[in-house]
């Protein structure tokens, strides 16, 4: 049988062969993916450059920014309040007894102005390239290298167990309904954002309070840190001092029964 169907003839160009090219079809099919990824990351970060969009900011500028708001708040109301009271003193109608009454209730309350000696503890996170410092210790993991909740809440529960009359923390005075709360390494206090140091002031017997800051268990273990690692800790007795008042809402919040 004769070959010369299946061949080109001699001095002719051969004949190109069509049919399926599988390698054609997928490199245009990779192209209009890498074009579909362009276009959405395009849209998605509207022109800007997503790993330095300064919107990944905002966030944490608008909590700085409402803490801001709620400490002018916190000083109006408070003037405010010293206003109402002034205005009520002038003429409604109690005795002296029911006036000295409600002045111990106040004092109690912390929404006065206390002044005595007192003593500031301060706290810190360690440095972030801290490393155990005594043998048979581990090197630290990122959690033991800050300041937590429960240590701000150590010191706090000490300084009233050694007979606070007052207790401060930052710029804000504790009442019997402060919580002293840690999202992270910020401390939220009342409506208001903190980092570290923290510093904690209280008014009372300098001996007896720092007596009671020795004997707390929960200290005790974070001294251990504190000696370990580096977290920040600090007593000073700073004299005779005014602690403010407190002056945020005392309206009590409490949860409702869903109807």
């Amino acid at each position: 049988m004769s070959n010369s169907a299946h061949s080109p003839q001699s001095g002719s160009s051969p004949v190109r062969r069509s049919g399926f090219r599988p390698v054609r079809v997928l490199t245009v099919a990779v192209f209009a993916l890498a074009g579909l990824i362009f276009f959405t990351s395009f849209n998605t970060a509207k022109g800007t450059d997503i790993r330095t969009d300064s919107s990944l900011l905002k966030l944490s500028d608008l909590i700085q920014e409402r803490s801001h708001n709620n400490g002018k708040l916190d000083e109006s109301n408070g003037s405010l309040r010293r206003d109402v009271e002034s205005l009520a003193e002038r003429d409604d109608g109690s005795t002296k007894a029911e006036d000295d009454k409600l002045a111990a209730l106040e004092d109690r309350a912390g929404t006065q102005k206390i002044k005595g000696k007192a003593v500031t503890v301060t706290l810190d996170d360690a440095p972030p390239n801290a490393t155990a410092k005594l043998p048979g210790y581990p090197e630290p993991q990122p959690d033991y290298l800050v300041i937590h909740q429960q240590d701000l809440q150590a010191v706090v529960n000490a300084l009233w167990k050694g007979g606070a009359q007052g207790i401060k923390v930052m710029d804000q005075r504790l009442i019997s309904t402060s919580a002293v709360r840690c999202v992270g390494n910020t401390l939220i206090l009342q409506g208001r954002v903190y980092s570290p140091p923290y510093k904690i002031q209280a008014v009372g017997d300098p001996g007896k309070l720092k007596q009671a800051l020795a004997d707390s268990k929960a200290i005790q273990n974070y001294m251990v840190y504190v000696n370990v690692y580096g977290l920040g800790w600090n007593v000073a007795d700073d004299g005779t001092v005014t602690l403010p008042g407190y002056s945020g809402t005392v309206d009590l919040q409490y949860a409702k029964p869903v109807e």
